[in-house]
């Protein structure tokens, strides 16, 4: 799993080429090829590892949402952080996500959670740690993976302005040291997740970025999923 490997931006490929030659993603490499070897079931599929990284180049993001792991369950994961494909049932914390949009901003709530649209528009949709096996929820949070979204997050924010940094729950709100909050906006919040109960709604994120970045001559997102 070399960056030529890998369905990523050649932008992040040399963006962040000392990462993919580092010790650490040898490990990394090493871990899932064994994984796979054994027989266990890798979320996401190979070709959206990276998913984040191949829809926005780090040039084009306005907005990241930083997730923990991918989802753990079949067809779920589709490497963008809460999203999942069309025809999956909309996951909890995504829910959550839809009513907050619908009472910050009006939006409808959508039949499905592909949040692929958002992606196309800037929103760094990042989750922590790449992947995860099978039923088996952070199973690889300790791989490696942090070395990386962390390197991620920090070449970000010392490399552009003016971007939105949602953080959600105590995990996202532990990488605010990697950002320079003079540069950027961060925003936090409690997690989405039901088990949060209510404590995400009224944070009103998605008015804020958006008020955001046109206030520093950027496009604002549509936040309507369709």
């Amino acid at each position: 799993m070399n960056a030529q490997d890998v369905k990523i931006s050649p932008e992040w490929q040399q963006s962040l080429s000392v990462e993919f030659e580092s010790p650490y993603f040898d490990q990394i490499r090493t871990y899932l090829k064994q994984s796979l070897a054994q027989g266990k079931i890798i979320y996401p599929p190979g070709k959206y590892i990276f998913n984040a990284y191949d829809t926005v180049p780090p040039s084009k993001v306005k907005v990241v949402i930083l997730g923990q792991d991918p989802y753990h369950n079949p067809g779920e994961a589709m490497g963008l952080s809460f999203s999942v494909p069309k025809g999956v049932k909309i996951p909890p914390s995504l829910r959550n996500i839809y009513k907050e949009l619908q009472s910050d901003i009006g939006c409808e709530i959508p039949s499905h959670g592909d949040l692929t649209k958002w992606a196309h528009q800037g929103v760094f949709l990042l989750n922590a740690f790449l992947t995860v096996e099978k039923n088996q929820a952070a199973s690889h949070r300790n791989i490696g993976w942090h070395h990386f979204t962390d390197a991620t997050i920090q070449y970000l924010s010392s490399n552009y302005d003016h971007i939105v940094f949602m953080l959600w729950g105590n995990f996202a709100k532990n990488k605010r040291h990697l950002i320079h909050s003079e540069r950027h906006l961060i925003l936090e919040a409690a997690h989405p997740s039901p088990l949060a109960g209510n404590a995400f709604q009224g944070c009103r994120h998605f008015s804020q970025a958006n008020h955001y970045l046109i206030e520093h001559s950027k496009a604002p997102i549509d936040w309507q999923i369709d």
